[in-house]
């Protein structure tokens, strides 16, 4: 029994789970106290949490001063829970004035990480969007700022590369949410010294699979997937059904945190960033982060059980 758990936990570590994992021979109950496991940024070696925190629609609520406060304690709540990187654009409508709300309201931790990124054209126009997104923020300055859906990009990455060189900006990537432009997120990758990438992925859709991953892996690039529920219809769909027994295998007891397992748990992925408006949701989320996580078959498993359904 020592011997599976030692081959167990180096095969954890392997896949750089930095933290919990001990936790190979635990139970659920335990799972959710464990530490929160966290991948290394592979241009620094700095960790990050598994599950980090989307803002897209969930935090556009404009001046509501009710949905402000309820975006406030998802925070609240994301932080006591173990998360630190929180991402938003300035396509998100009100969602970045929410989070300096928010950040305002709590005071900024200091484990923030602060994920935005750069949508608009023609490219010179960008510096003054990063500056009224900061502002927005209410932060000194982001930890990464990615080109959103790869706007503008030729303009933006070497005002970004400017940016990190000079200390205003710590990480440099790039996004997209549609699988039709990874020959382009592969082109830039092989051509551009950037730190990270974002793309979509989860168990129905894995274009990135093929290529996108282990480019990430052999060029030493951080992942972070969003669209981890497809905006919740996902969610929606796989609980009409019951939670599958095996989920307890990998101290799952929702399929939010399968969902989030099947994502996170692969090698190349170093944070996802599930959306919500629900503290319960937020605290379910980062439990994802704790306890066993798949192993490649159970992967294969979680995909093809989800495909039946």
């Amino acid at each position: 029994m020592t011997a599976r758990i030692d081959v167990h936990r180096r095969r954890l570590l392997g896949l750089g789970l930095v933290a919990g994992a001990a936790m190979a021979a635990g139970g659920a109950a335990d799972a959710q106290t464990a530490p929160v496991h966290t991948r290394r940024i592979p241009s620094t070696g700095e960790a990050l949490p598994l599950v980090g925190l989307g803002s897209w629609i969930t935090f556009n609520v404009g001046n509501d001063r009710v949905a402000r406060d309820r975006s406030a304690e998802v925070i609240r709540a994301f932080f006591a829970a173990g998360g630190v990187l929180i991402d938003s654009s300035p396509m998100y409508g009100s969602s970045q004035d929410v989070i300096g709300d928010a950040l305002a309201k709590l005071g900024v931790p200091k484990a923030l990480f602060a994920a935005d990124k750069v949508w608009i054209a023609p490219g010179a126009r960008g510096p003054a969007q990063i500056e009224r997104s900061r502002e927005a923020w209410r932060i000194a300055r982001f930890d990464l700022l990615q080109v959103h859906n790869l706007l503008a990009w030729q303009d933006h990455l070497p005002a970004l590369f400017a940016m990190k060189a000079a200390g205003r900006v710590r990480y440099v990537g790039i996004t997209t949410s549609e699988s039709r432009r990874n020959e382009e997120v592969e082109r830039i990758m092989r051509g551009h010294p950037i730190d990270f990438i974002q793309v979509t992925y989860n168990a129905l859709d894995r274009d990135t699979e093929a290529r996108i991953l282990p480019l990430a892996r052999d060029k030493g690039i951080a992942v972070i997937v969003n669209r981890p529920f497809r905006e919740g219809a996902l969610i929606r769909h796989v609980e009409r059904h019951p939670l599958p027994p095996w989920a307890a295998d990998i101290d799952c007891t929702t399929w939010a945190q399968v969902l989030l397992k099947f994502i996170v748990s692969h090698p190349a992925v170093t944070c996802a960033i599930p959306a919500t408006t629900s503290v319960a949701h937020v605290r379910e989320n980062l439990a994802a982060a704790r306890g066993r996580q798949p192993d490649a078959a159970m992967r294969d498993r979680i995909a093809a059980h989800v495909g039946r359904l």
